[in-house]
C-alpha cells in the first residue's frame, strides 16, 4: 500500500451545504431557516441558558457554600528523574536553579520534589518540600536534603 492507494471510507466525506443556490439544491431561497422570526435572522438567535424568559436553571438553583479554590497554595512539582537530566553531579539544586533549568515557570507559593525516577547524581537539595521516597532516592545517591527554605 502506498500513500496514493489511501483513501476515505464509503459515506465517510460529505459534500458541503451550498446555502441558497436556488430552489433545486434543497437550500433555495430561506436556505433551511424557515420564514421570519428570530432564528431566520443572521446574528438572531438566543443566548446559551436561555429558557424563552422562563427563569433559567442557573438562577433557580440556590446558591450557598464556600469554595476555597482561589486561596489555594500552588505547589510546584518536580521528580527525581528530572534533577537527574538537568543538574550535574555535585550540583546545588534551589529554586533559582529550578528555574534557570526550565523545570519550574510561573508564579508558585512551594516547591515540592517527589521520588518518580532514579537519581545517579550526588545533588545538594534546597526546597520547600521533599516527598519521604525522594528524600531516600536524594541521600541513597550520596546527596543530601533541606527543607523549609
Amino acid at each position: 500500500m502506498n500513500l496514493h492507494d489511501l483513501k476515505p471510507n464509503p459515506g465517510a466525506k460529505h459534500r458541503r451545504k451550498r446555502l441558497g443556490n436556488g430552489e433545486s439544491s434543497g437550500l433555495g431561497k430561506t436556505c433551511g431557516r424557515g420564514h421570519k422570526g428570530q432564528k431566520s435572522r443572521s446574528g438572531g438567535g438566543v443566548r446559551p441558558g436561555f429558557e424563552g424568559g422562563q427563569m433559567p436553571l442557573h438562577r433557580r438553583l440556590p446558591k450557598k457554600g464556600f469554595s476555597n479554590v482561589q486561596f489555594r497554595e500552588k505547589i510546584a512539582i518536580v521528580n527525581v528523574s528530572q534533577l537527574n537530566q538537568k543538574f550535574e553531579d555535585g550540583a546545588t539544586v534551589n529554586e533559582k536553579a529550578l528555574r534557570e533549568a526550565g523545570l519550574v515557570t510561573g508564579r508558585c507559593d512551594a516547591i515540592k520534589i517527589l521520588g518518580q525516577g532514579d537519581l545517579e547524581r550526588k545533588l545538594t537539595v534546597v526546597t520547600d518540600a521533599v516527598s519521604a521516597s525522594a528524600r531516600a532516592k536524594i541521600e541513597k545517591a550520596g546527596g543530601t536534603v533541606e527543607t523549609g527554605a
